[in-house]
């Protein structure tokens, strides 16, 4: 099949393999790859986490529902966008759904074009996750190459606290945090250390104490 030019991927499982094979063909038609799966467990098995993916995914399956699916890739960590579809869908089911992280929850049978519509979202969402679990990645490498001083010193800058405030607080002089931030700001590669606490924030790795 045809491949995006992001190289995104399509992971559709479903034990109906007519069904599996007629929306691989739909998305073919505009340019979305995809790979079809019949079987939850064979999907896990072959879910790449590091390239950009959205899973189309049945609820009702043999050994692993689409729900024990969901669970496992949201124990995982996984940034996954998920669209689940069903013939026995209701309100409780979407809800539960939606309430658990899917982007949708189409029933079956599905308009073509709503689920292109659907899918081309879901892959917009899942290049914008994976960028910034990648960024996020990068910064945790980049923060790791602390020391645990200039880790206490940067948490406190995160809270806002001046270099003086920090200096008593450690019970070092103002100057040597002055140092602690230069090295800090050079070890990050980060342009400033506003743009470090920016970045650290933006990613959620921590939140200032009240």
């Amino acid at each position: 099949m045809a491949e995006t030019a992001s190289e995104s991927v399509v992971y559709i499982v479903d034990d109906d393999q007519e069904l599996c094979a007629s929306l691989a063909w739909l998305l073919e038609s505009v340019a979305i790859r995809s790979r079809c799966f019949s079987d939850a467990r064979s999907f896990l098995d072959s879910c790449d986490p590091e390239q950009p993916a959205c899973v189309v995914l049945d609820v009702r399956m043999p050994e692993i529902s689409g729900f024990g699916v969901q669970e496992l890739l949201n124990r995982a960590g996984s940034v996954l966008p998920v669209i689940f579809v069903s013939a026995h869908g209701d309100i409780r089911m979407s809800v539960r759904a939606l309430q658990r992280g899917a982007v949708d929850f189409l029933e079956k049978p599905y308009d073509p074009q709503h689920m292109i519509e659907v899918v081309q979202s879901a892959l917009r969402t899942a290049e914008e996750r994976f960028a910034a679990a990648a960024r996020r990645r990068g910064l945790l490498e980049r923060l790791d190459g602390l020391t645990s001083r200039e880790s206490e010193v940067l948490d406190l800058v995160i809270d806002g606290a001046p270099s003086k405030h920090i200096a008593a607080r450690l019970g070092i002089s103002a100057k040597t945090v002055d140092v602690h931030r230069t090295r800090i700001r050079e070890k990050t590669g980060a342009e400033s250390i506003a743009t470090l606490v920016r970045d650290v924030l933006r990613a959620g790795l921590r939140l200032p104490t009240p």
